[in-house]
């Protein structure tokens, strides 16, 4: 098959792209490089620079390029920005995906995978989040992931595409250095920033119903989250009639905001003494995915520890500030 990946030149695009070449499966990526880079992506894989809003374009990649798959991972995903921003995330969340699917059903597209969130549950009451937990989204980008499913299933169902919605819990690490998330907006490169430039981190609340009273949540390494891509795509392609699927990928295990800044500080061997600031708003005390239904669909697990991602994501800021590691 031929796998087209929107934002594929992205953190989590560059990884799925590599992870889908290396398990020979063909690749091409459009990309706007408005937050990707063209050097992610290795040898082999064909970037095409637009913007998935551009019809045009989208239907000259996926026939010119044989496409019989699509992986949208294009998109914006910063929760404070959506609230600021709300018209601009909906038109390229929401009208962007739907000018995707436009176009992959008039290509005679029969695959498609749609990269959502765990923000679509909001801030739920739950020991684990399972798939059935109501969704309830507070943020304007959680809202447009959760459309975002409606309408996939929507087109799947009315077009007799198979799909598929994963709901990403938090993504960190790198497979490689060069990899890494170059964004400051995901507790760990906060963590680092701060660290690098001399500033104590900030832990948001440390008053929660939580053993150390700081926020829990589920990391995913994003190399394992890459594997779940490939996982779900091979169900996608071997499935001969349509379907559709809706599954977290996380861990099913959590971390608190504290423990991860003691891993942060052991990784980095710099001194670290988080400030305990108020409460942001909207945060909820723990977030932890129920993995269960994944292993059980696709018979996989994530493999890679918190541990990992903090060094991974480490080499991966050294790379791109090498004054960091001597601090």
């Amino acid at each position: 098959m031929t796998w087209l990946i929107t934002g594929g030149a992205g953190y989590i695009g560059a990884h799925v792209a590599r992870a889908m070449q290396a398990a020979g499966e063909r690749v091409v990526v459009i990309d706007d490089l408005s937050s990707g880079l063209a050097e992610r992506l290795p040898d082999g894989v064909e970037l095409v620079r637009g913007s998935v809003l551009d019809r045009g374009l989208m239907d000259a990649t996926l026939t010119g390029h044989g496409v019989s798959g699509v992986v949208h991972l294009a998109g914006r995903k910063q929760v404070g920005e959506s609230v600021e921003q709300p018209l601009s995330y909906y038109r390229d969340n929401v009208h962007g995906l739907t000018v995707v699917l436009e176009a992959a059903v008039a290509a005679g597209v029969r695959r498609f995978l749609f990269s959502s969130s765990a923000a679509v549950y909001g801030v739920p009451d739950a020991e684990l989040i399972t798939e059935s937990t109501p969704c309830a989204p507070i943020n304007p980008y959680g809202e447009t992931k959760l459309a975002g499913e409606w309408l996939v299933r929507a087109a799947g169902r009315a077009h007799g595409l198979s799909t598929a919605c994963l709901r990403y819990f938090n993504v960190a690490g790198a497979a490689a250095p060069e990899l890494a998330d170059i964004g400051v907006y995901n507790v760990i490169p906060m963590f680092f920033d701060r660290l690098t430039h001399g500033d104590e981190p900030r832990i948001f609340g440390a008053d929660y119903p939580t053993p150390d009273g700081t926020c829990v949540r589920d990391y995913i390494h994003v190399a394992d989250l890459a594997d779940a891509h490939l996982a779900v795509a091979a169900k996608l392609a071997a499935d001969d009639v349509p379907g559709d699927l809706t599954l977290n990928v996380g861990r099913g295990a959590g971390v608190s905001v504290r423990e991860l800044a003691d891993l942060v500080a052991s990784v980095t061997g710099l001194p670290m003494s988080p400030v305990v600031e108020e409460r942001r708003p909207g945060d909820a005390a723990k977030a932890v995915a129920s993995d269960e239904l994944i292993a059980r669909e696709l018979g996989w697990k994530a493999t890679r520890g918190v541990r990992e991602m903090v060094e991974s994501a480490w080499d991966g800021w050294c790379l791109r500030h090498p004054g960091a590691r001597g601090k």
